[in-house]
């Protein structure tokens, strides 16, 4: 099993180039494909906490799937939580994990940061 997790979906650019960019440094790692596997709301918390960042701030608020869940910038991020675990098009990606830290692949080279 890899020290590495991509939480990935193959048709996002950003999540491809991370993908092959961890490759190219000798990284073989775990593919979550989370669109098919969807993280529950546990999941979710726990990689918030490794990314250091609030709900509001890995929500995709531009998927529809944002205001037909009645998000706004007012929302709780237990709602956020909620939402994205049921609609995981809403969970910004990749997210790369290692270990207890997080990193989020936007841009690619952000995961850079992990490896060293």
């Amino acid at each position: 099993m890899s020290e590495f997790t991509i939480y990935h979906n193959p048709r996002c650019s950003k999540s491809r180039n991370t993908l092959a960019l961890l490759e190219e440094n000798g990284i073989d790692p775990e593919v979550v494909l989370y669109l098919e596997t969807q993280p529950d709301e546990a999941e979710i918390r726990a990689l918030l906490s490794k990314l250091d960042l609030t709900a509001a701030q890995l929500v995709r608020k531009g998927e529809d799937a944002y205001k037909e869940n009645g998000l706004s910038k007012d929302s709780s991020d237990a709602d956020i939580v909620t939402a994205m675990a049921s609609h995981p098009k809403l969970i910004e990606r990749p997210i790369v994990v290692r270990g207890d830290q997080a990193v989020l692949g936007r841009p690619p080279e952000n995961v850079l940061d992990l490896i060293n």
